[in-house]
């Protein structure tokens, strides 16, 4: 599943130190180290610009790169660091790690839903509401899947979709170590409003009436 693994393209620093970490900045660029998998150490520099955009995106630090460099061969990382100028908060380091096939890592993995046309609730008017569109998987890095996948076929109006009811890839295990809400079947906002609306009437005409009569003991004047 190499080629769903988004890019991420480097280009070999020369030279170690604050010196040449200065001119990558100067550069436009910035400097980072790939270690791990058996293998020495390689100092990289990246495009400033393009890093700050996988940065804005989010779950930077738990999403597994295919690493492009020049003359080498392309290789699975997964960032460890990214140190931050403590003025203006903008990267001025990454580490990353390189990982074997073998090797186990921690991944958010989007769901998919299908066979909406094959799901009752739905047919009925219901809604699909996602809670999470994506789950973190504890899984090896050579079997990491594109997406998780749930049949809605047969679902009906006020089920509720568990990570327990996804199947999982073989040695794959959620982070969360509980039966979590992935979504639900809900009935439309519409509907919901006229149910509460026929409740608030039926709990108005069954309010009882009471008559106020004279204290205990005393009789009522004619």
């Amino acid at each position: 599943m190499a080629d769903k693994i988004p890019d991420l393209q480097a280009t070999v620093r020369a030279g170690t130190g604050k010196g040449a970490a200065r001119a990558a900045r100067r550069a436009g660029e910035v400097p980072g180290i790939v270690y791990g998998g058996g293998q020495d150490p390689q100092p990289i520099n990246l495009d400033y610009n393009m890093l700050l955009k996988r940065l804005k995106q989010g779950r930077f630090l738990s999403t597994l790169f295919n690493l492009k460099v020049e003359g080498t061969d392309d290789v699975r990382v997964i960032c460890r660091s990214v140190q931050r100028d403590v003025v203006k908060d903008l990267p001025t380091h990454v580490d990353f790690m390189r990982l074997k096939r073998t090797s186990r890592v921690s991944i958010f993995i989007p769901v998919e839903f299908v066979n909406e046309e094959e799901c009752p609730g739905l047919k009925q008017g219901g809604v699909l509401s996602v809670v999470r569109n994506e789950v973190e998987l504890n899984v090896v890095a050579g079997d990491i899947p594109d997406i998780l996948t749930f049949d809605l076929t047969g679902l009906e109006m006020g089920d509720t979709i568990h990570i327990e009811d996804i199947t999982l890839p073989e040695g794959a295990k959620s982070t969360i170590d509980r039966n979590f809400v992935i979504a639900n079947i809900s009935a439309p906002r519409a509907v919901v409003a006229e149910d509460a609306d026929e409740t608030a009437d039926v709990d108005a005409d069954e309010v009882p009436t009471t008559e106020m009569g004279p204290p205990d003991g005393e009789e009522a004047e004619d």
